[in-house]
């Protein structure tokens, strides 16, 4: 029998578990295919969080270039010249910023949805796995 833990520390499922004995089941193998899920979505979590701080990298960049941008264009905007001039330069300044913020915002959700399509294929590919697995712990095999 199990010595009860000390602390939730001392807990583990697999000492539990080793003497849960069921005619036709192997427990080992359920055992194993739990921990490889569990590993699968450590590494998944792990795809996902990377995948954040590469958006977050790319959007400190993003906003780093939009300020000096903005103090660029205050600058050019504040020189002399004529109305029309100056009306022109600010046509151009906003085209060309609301063509680079929906580049930058392409960029951004191209970015968010390869790493979320990483981690639901590495769980996707885990649970294929899961389910040979079973096939083969309900068949006998190991």
């Amino acid at each position: 029998m199990v010595k009860k833990p000390e602390t939730p520390e001392d807990f583990d499922i697999t000492k539990v578990f080793a003497d849960f004995k069921v005619p036709g089941v192997d427990v080992d193998a359920m055992l194993a295919s739990q921990r490889k899920n569990i590993e699968a979505l450590a590494s998944a979590n792990k795809l996902a969080f990377e995948g954040v701080q590469a958006v977050m990298r790319r959007q400190m960049e993003i906003m780093r270039q939009a300020v000096e941008e903005a103090v660029g264009a205050t600058k050019s905007l504040t020189q002399s010249g004529s109305p029309q001039d100056k009306a022109a330069a600010q046509t151009d300044l906003v085209k060309d910023t609301f063509e680079r913020t929906l580049s930058n915002m392409r960029e951004l959700v191209e970015m968010m949805s390869k790493s979320n399509s990483e981690a639901f294929e590495l769980l996707n590919k885990r649970f294929a796995q899961t389910m040979d697995e079973v096939k083969d712990v309900i068949k006998g095999k190991k």
